[in-house]
This record gives structure tokens, C-alpha cells and sequence, in this order.
């Protein structure tokens, strides 16, 4: 295994396979924060040289953090496919990528071949390519799951409605609800960021959000986004639930800091296969994002993006109905600017498509980044044009209550009528009833949500 090379009259040398996937990594503020980055633009093309030429089966062996004491690499290493991963593990980094990009390489083909990749090895590719390749590389993938509705494919672009309240009142968040259920957003999921996480306010929250299901025939799932041990207990009490919801992370440290572990989440999988609201058999919703390992400590000396690919190794463990990444919402300590959120974003649904998930991205950034709405604008049509499976869908895109800025109900139907896009089919149906879509636009109709009487 090779973890040197001479460019351009200087020689350098990488002391592990964790460094060289670090120094791969394109530029990102908290990786110099976490001390992994590369020190020069050489320094970075270096190790990009070095990881092409090294095999699946150096990065499989070499996993970021060492089996024996973390339960993500257990999980990831222990799921890995053995027939896949023989007919892989021989393959330099730099041809996988070419294989993956090849014009007569299929998304069956991909996906078939994926299961024998460690989210190491996923994460190297993605570190070779460039922006252009992430989108043509996930936008070759197609991955569908099932709750109450299907989601996936390539002409469906769909949106998490979320009508977050400051105070988790019940009449605003069916306000903001029902206003954007009269813009044909809510396809992905009804999904709460509750303010207090209780699992009276939890209840209160889903029972409002399948009332509104269940009176207005919405073919839709619903979720409120408490933590998962909340959610356990309100659906053990007969609440109606959807969708369990657990933000995750690329190791066992991080996800201790989360309160969660690997069994507490096979164990609310078991409990929504039992007691969920929901059709199934894709019950669990998970969300991620750069470098909140890192926030806690918890990233092993290891780059972000490497990290973020684990949780997604993590995520298809579960099966979930529903993944995204929330890229911008750390803050300008992990991803500075604009140009850093577009380019996590791309990686992390490349990263996400290639373990098979239905990954969505929350296109959005806090208000003390080097970032505005023009670069969120970019993002979504950029994410339309990966096949980016689902993205939020808040009153013009200001989330009163994460004090955050992401995309609108407007912005989701601009996209779909530029790129000739659809929301998941069932719910267009129901919009087409409910005269709020004609022939894929908003009808003279929508933005009224006095039509739910």
C-alpha cells in the first residue's frame, strides 16, 4: 500500500489511510479547525493522487475508526455484501470512479455494487470528483422507498413541509401547515421540529398532523422530529406515528452525544413495525450533516465528509423511508461559505444515493455564514439537477423557530416547473382533486388555505 507520492518535485508522504482521505477532502473550514485539512492546494492534489491508487480493499481494511471499538464501523463492516465486495476490493479508488461515471453503468448495477463498498470507500470516490461528476453520478442513481406513499425516481422532486412553531402551538402549526399544503408542498413528509421535546408536546403535535391526514384524505406520512426515546413513548401510549425521526452520526462517541445508540434505534425500528400509523415497510427517517461529529468531540481525527458518509452506513442499516442532510446548519466553523455548503451537498447526496438511500437535502444556511438566499437558490436547482430525491419546505424559507434560512413552498414549484418535475405521484393526485396543481402548476388556488373547511 502505497501512501506516498512525488509531485511536481516534492515529495510527500501520508502516515495512514485516515490522513490521505483527510488531506483528499476538498476545502472545508472545519476540517482546518479539526487540524486534518490539507496545507496546501499541492498537498490536497497529492493525496488525491495517492487515494486513487489505492484499492477498495486498503480502505475497507483501514476504516476511520478501528472496528473494535465503535458500532457504526461494526455495522457498516458486519452489513457489507462478500460476493459484491470480491468483485470489487482489487479496484484502485480512481477506477471505481470511472466505473460509476462509465455511460453504460446502471443505477441496478450501481446499487447491486454498492452493498459491497464500505462508506470509506464511497467517501474516497467522491473526494476524485468534481461537482459535475457528484451530479451526474447521483443523478444516475434511483432509490425508492415505501411508507404511506412511494417516493423516489427520477421525475420526482418532493418536499418536507415543516411548520415549526416558536411555542409548539397546535393553531399555528396548522396554519403553517395548511398554507403550505394549499402550495403542494408535504409530498416527502408533514415533519415538526418541536420546540420542547416532551412527549405531551410530541403528542399534541402528531395528533394534529394526522388529523389534518385524515380529514383532507392527504396521502402523505406525518412526523414530529423529538428524540427517538420521546417518539418510543408516545407511540407505546397509541399515538399515531408515521415516521420515527433520529438525528445521527459517523460514530458511537457521536451518537452517544446524540443520547442514542445503534440497539435503541434497532429497537424503535421493532417498535414501529409493530405500532406504526403507517403502511410501512420503510418506517424510519434520519438526519445528518457535516461535521457534527466533529461539534462534539467525536470525529476521531477524521475529515468531515468521511464522517458524514459513515452516518449514511449507519442509516441503511435501518432502512429508512427518508434521509437528508441539513448541510448548512452548523455554521461557518465547519462550512465557511456558500461555494462549501454547494459542495458538501453534493457529496453528501452522491455519498447517500451510492448506500441506497432516499436522499433529501435541506438547502440551507445560518444567518452568520458567508451565505445568502442567491446561494440557496443555486443549491436547490443544483440538487434538482443530481436527482436529489426531497428538500424542506418552510413559509418563505425562515424557519421562526431554528432561526434558520432554507427553501420556500415557492421555490419547490419554481423547480419543478424549470426541470419538469413532480411531486410523488399519489399526493399530486391529491392536489389535482383538491384544485390546487392543474397540468403540473399551482392553480389560481393555490396559497389559500381557507380551501380546508
Amino acid at each position: 500500500m502505497k501512501l506516498g507520492c512525488t509531485l511536481y518535485g516534492e515529495t510527500f508522504h501520508f502516515s495512514s489511510v485516515k490522513e490521505v482521505l483527510s488531506k483528499a477532502n476538498e476545502p472545508k473550514s472545519g476540517d482546518v479547525l479539526a487540524g486534518v485539512a490539507a496545507t496546501s492546494p499541492k498537498e490536497r492534489m497529492a493525496a488525491k493522487l495517492v487515494l486513487s491508487e489505492l484499492t477498495v480493499q486498503d480502505l475497507r481494511e483501514n476504516p476511520s475508526v478501528p472496528y473494535e471499538e465503535d458500532e457504526v464501523t461494526r455495522i457498516i463492516q458486519d452489513d457489507l455484501d462478500l460476493t459484491e465486495y470480491e468483485k470489487f476490493k482489487s479496484m484502485s479508488i480512481g477506477e471505481l470512479r470511472e466505473w460509476i461515471l462509465a455511460y453504460d453503468t446502471t443505477s441496478q448495477m450501481i446499487l447491486q455494487g454498492s452493498k459491497g463498498l464500505t462508506s470509506e470507500v464511497i467517501a474516497g470516490v467522491a473526494k476524485l470528483m468534481s461537482n459535475l461528476d457528484l451530479m451526474y453520478g447521483a443523478k444516475k442513481i434511483e432509490v425508492f422507498a415505501h411508507c404511506n406513499t412511494t417516493i423516489g425516481g427520477r421525475h420526482i422532486f418532493a418536499s418536507r413541509l415543516q411548520p415549526n412553531h416558536p411555542t409548539d402551538n397546535v393553531l399555528g402549526v396548522t396554519a403553517s401547515l395548511l398554507e403550505g399544503l394549499s402550495y403542494a408542498c408535504g409530498d416527502a413528509v408533514l415533519g415538526v421540529n418541536p420546540a420542547v421535546d416532551t412527549v405531551d408536546s410530541t403528542t399534541a403535535v402528531l395528533n394534529v398532523l394526522h388529523d389534518v391526514q385524515e380529514r383532507y384524505g392527504i396521502p402523505t406520512q406525518s412526523c414530529v422530529l423529538s428524540h427517538v426515546s420521546t417518539q418510543m413513548k408516545a407511540a407505546e401510549a397509541g399515538t399515531p406515528i408515521d415516521l420515527c425521526f433520529q438525528s445521527i452520526a459517523g460514530s458511537q462517541k457521536a451518537l452517544e452525544s446524540f443520547g442514542v445508540s445503534a440497539a435503541m434505534l434497532g429497537e424503535a425500528l421493532a417498535l414501529m413495525e409493530e405500532r406504526a400509523s403507517s403502511q410501512g415497510p420503510d418506517y424510519m427517517y434520519f438526519e445528518t450533516g457535516q461535521a457534527s461529529e466533529l461539534s462534539s468531540a467525536s470525529h476521531h481525527d477524521t475529515d468531515q465528509q468521511t464522517m458524514e458518509s459513515r452516518c449514511y452506513g449507519l442509516a441503511r442499516h435501518y432502512h429508512p423511508f427518508l434521509v437528508n442532510t441539513v448541510v448548512g446548519f452548523m455554521g461557518p466553523e465547519y462550512l465557511y461559505d456558500g461555494k462549501q455548503v454547494i459542495r458538501a451537498a453534493l457529496e453528501d447526496v452522491f455519498c447517500g444515493k451510492m448506500h441506497g438511500l432516499p436522499m433529501g437535502c435541506d438547502c440551507c444556511y445560518t444567518n452568520h455564514m458567508q451565505a445568502e438566499q442567491n446561494d440557496m437558490d443555486n443549491l436547490i436547482a443544483i440538487m434538482a439537477a443530481a436527482g436529489c430525491t426531497y428538500v424542506m419546505g418552510i413559509p418563505e424559507g425562515d424557519d421562526v423557530m431554528l432561526m434558520y434560512q432554507t427553501t420556500g413552498f415557492h421555490d419547490i414549484q419554481t423547480i419543478r416547473e424549470l426541470f419538469g418535475l413532480h411531486p410523488i405521484r399519489e399526493f399530486e393526485r391529491w392536489a389535482e382533486t383538491m384544485g390546487i396543481l392543474e397540468n403540473g402548476r399551482l392553480t389560481a388556488r393555490a396559497g389559500d388555505p381557507t380551501i380546508f373547511q
